[in-house]
């Protein structure tokens, strides 16, 4: 019998985020390669679940990486960078003050979608995009597709993103003053299925930032 509330529920979780001094990286083959200690662990088999995406995140003072690696697909992604959310792809959410006590987003609170292709005229080009959180108290100035460097890799068995998310993207990134941000993903598959941070979509977690993890700069 399913338990009515997830076990993740039960659990306040700070991830440790290393420091990465090689981000971005300046060549044709990667934007950022990051290191087995940037994986953020959901402890997805609390609640019974399997990860089919390998999520990494680190830091350093010019800004944030993320790599995501899908794997064990048999068909390509189906995205639509007009429909970000109902694409297969990654929507990530940082709140740069992190004290998630808030149920409504603040300008501090970013939400980014990114996408192995849905771009383009021909909706066959990776996607990167911001987009406003619902219910937000105050907005976070969005940015464009050209200030984040994004790439996507379709493998033979998935897809691999990888984006640098500079400082000037995230209002409010103070890593000295404050070290401790919000965190949050949803990684979208209509194949495989969905892997979240934590809880599920039965909780409101896209408008709702006290519903996020935290993430600790380590350095």
């Amino acid at each position: 019998m399913p338990a009515i509330v997830p076990h993740r529920f039960l659990v306040r979780v700070c991830h440790p985020v290393p420091y990465h001094k090689a981000m971005p990286l300046d060549d044709d083959e990667h934007v950022v390669q990051l290191p087995d200690t940037a994986r953020l662990n959901n402890f997805a088999d609390l609640d019974g679940a399997a990860n089919f995406a390998d999520v990494r995140l680190a830091w350093n003072e010019l800004g944030v990486g993320v790599q995501v690696t899908v794997t064990g697909k048999q068909q390509q992604p189906e995205c639509d960078a007009d429909k970000p959310r109902s694409s297969d792809g990654v929507t990530l959410w940082i709140d740069t003050r992190g004290d998630r006590t808030s149920h409504r987003a603040s300008r501090f609170c970013h939400q980014f979608h990114l996408l192995p292709s849905g771009g383009g005229a021909d909706k066959d080009e990776p996607s990167f995009s911001q987009s406003k959180i619902n219910r937000a108290l105050q907005d976070a100035p969005l940015s464009g597709a050209a200030d984040v460097p994004f790439r996507a890799e379709v493998l033979k068995k998935g897809y691999r993103l990888e984006a640098f998310l500079p400082a000037a993207v995230l209002g409010g990134f103070d890593p000295d003053q404050h070290p401790r941000l919000g965190i949050y993903y949803a990684v979208r598959d209509q194949e495989l299925g969905d892997q979240y941070l934590s809880v599920n979509q039965d909780f409101p977690f896209a408008d709702d930032p006290s519903l996020w993890a935290a993430m600790e700069l380590v350095k």
